[in-house]
């Protein structure tokens, strides 16, 4: 992953967010404790140590699924390019479920879903290392 896949990422978010400015942010943001708002606070947030490829998917990751919260709370449909998905899931996540789609295996290993016979996992963390 690069810095043009988080751009990519923050640029798909913008284009499904703004026109969704006048609404009401401070509502929860989808089964976070957060609000809309809070929650775009938190993606610029410290990720930890990392290589850049690490830190690129760990941006893309904040924003893909940080957005998928915002906009279940206002509302929104969100579907992030599975291609996106697939390269965060595989530079941070090696212990995806293998087989499923990208996006909700994503979700899954944020603890946002369950997957057929794998219920989402109460907490969950990436792996950042250098590589």
């Amino acid at each position: 992953m690069n810095a043009d896949d988080v751009t990519r990422a923050v640029r798909l978010a913008l284009d499904l967010l703004a026109p969704a400015v006048d609404r009401d942010w401070d509502v929860p943001a989808g089964s976070l404790g957060w609000s809309c708002r809070e929650t775009l606070e938190h993606m610029g947030d410290s990720y930890g140590p990392s290589d850049p490829s690490g830190f690129a998917a760990m941006g893309v990751v904040e924003v893909l699924v940080h957005t998928h919260d915002v906009a279940a709370g206002l509302g929104l449909g969100w579907l992030p390019p599975a291609d996106l998905c697939a390269r965060a899931l595989g530079r941070l996540f090696p212990d995806a479920p293998p087989g499923a789609e990208p996006w909700p295996a994503l979700l899954w290993c944020t603890g946002r879903a369950d997957l057929p016979g794998r219920p989402a996992p109460t907490t969950w963390t990436w792996d950042g290392s250098l590589r």
